[in-house]
């Protein structure tokens, strides 16, 4: 398994070089004390990857300063645009004017991983996409994330929308000490949409001892990426993984990395703040091919495949040992003021009122998908999607 050696820290401040023997290619990864900030075991910490959906975690966290700073409720209103609404799978399959309050597109962002509800979030907070990447952004450079850049809200690929697994583990650090009110969510189990029970693609939650976060994400160029976090007797541990082969091998990679530090004590004085950049910084990966080009549909999206017959299956592609915790959402009950962004566009409200259905004897309009997308959408970008 190719990042599965590493050296550790040798001596105060060192940075720690991976053991590659044998192996074809190096995939990013950290593991770091969320409290200290420590670093027990990395590779490639500085290497540029695409993000994919752990962009949605940036836009959480641009969400949170809003709210902190009084430009939005949680209880405020989320309309779903055309624009949004016309965003590729994984998605909820909101109509275009559907409105749901602010926190309850937050949960359906962190645990379906919708990337229609990630834009209307980043257009309703920051007024347009354009607008809230230049947050993203801005907020980026003050936590001190040098080799990351955003141009999107969902994390759906871009060329110029790149990170760092050394980056990434800034922003987690960012979220969990400056708000960790919102903790719990990013370890719920699974979601309830009316009778439609969604899972948490995050395959930790509920099935690796003390997993308490955070977020998954899938594009063919970057590979499976995951960010993923225990906390056991008061020590938080945060494994972050890039480019794996599938679902279940990233949870199982994350679960490895966790294991091992959990073994072992935080020792020397290197932390995600203060390691050296070091290595290639800026030629960008492109797992395209070797992830998507000859492997099925099924085994190009955030879902788990199934195991194949008569094949051991992993803990982690295992049904759930006890009744999953649902946490129900939906459209509707944005009591709260709309967001300050959209006030300043004219000031124009609207009724958080049912959206009715398009007539089955006229054509659909372009962007009037499904109330709810059914199995199809899954995956954080579709097989056929442009590269």
């Amino acid at each position: 398994m190719r990042h599965r050696h590493f050296l550790k820290l040798l001596t105060a401040g060192a940075i720690m070089l991976p053991v590659l023997a044998g192996s074809a290619q190096a995939n990013p990864v950290m593991l770091f004390d969320l409290n200290s900030g420590k670093i027990l075991e990395q590779q490639d910490a500085f290497k540029r990857w695409y993000p994919a959906s752990l962009s949605k975690l940036m836009t959480a966290y641009v969400t949170f300063r809003a709210i902190e700073a009084g430009e939005v409720q949680l209880s405020s209103p989320i309309k779903v645009t055309k624009h949004s609404a016309a965003e590729p799978p994984s998605k909820m399959g909101f109509k275009p004017g559907s409105v749901m309050r602010l926190d309850n597109a937050l949960k359906m962002m962190l645990v379906k991983s919708a990337n229609d509800i990630a834009m209307a979030v980043g257009e309703n907070v920051g007024g347009s996409q354009a607008a809230f990447a230049v947050r993203m952004n801005a907020e980026a450079r003050r936590l001190g994330m040098t080799g990351t850049y955003f141009v999107n809200p969902n994390g759906l690929f871009s060329p110029e929308q790149y990170t760092t697994a050394r980056d990434l583990a800034l922003l987690v650090m960012a979220i969990r000490k400056d708000f960790p009110q919102y903790a719990s969510w990013f370890s719920i189990e699974g979601l309830a949409v009316g009778k439609k029970a969604i899972p948490n693609y995050n395959l930790l939650i509920g099935r690796y001892p003390g997993a308490d976060g955070m977020k998954t994400g899938f594009v063919c160029p970057s590979g499976f990426n995951m960010i993923g976090s225990a906390t056991r007797n008061g020590r938080t541990l945060v494994a972050v993984v890039l480019g794996e082969k599938s679902a279940v091998s990233r949870a199982e990679a994350a679960a490895k990395l966790l294991d091992q530090g959990f073994d072992m004590p935080a020792t020397g004085s290197a932390t995600v703040a203060t390691l050296a950049p070091y290595g290639d910084t800026t030629t960008p990966n492109d797992m395209h091919d070797e992830i998507c080009k000859k492997k099925a549909p099924e085994e190009q999206s955030e879902a788990p495949a199934a195991a194949a017959k008569d094949a051991p299956k992993s803990p982690y592609q295992e049904k759930l040992d006890h009744v999953p915790t649902l946490v129900a959402v939906g459209l509707g009950g944005a009591t709260g003021p709309a967001p300050k962004a959209m006030q300043d566009q004219g000031g124009q409200g609207y009724a958080d009122v049912p959206i009715p259905s398009w007539r089955p004897d006229r054509p659909v309009p372009t962007g009037a998908g499904p109330a709810l997308a059914g199995a199809d959408a899954q995956g954080d970008q579709p097989a056929k999607a442009p590269n």
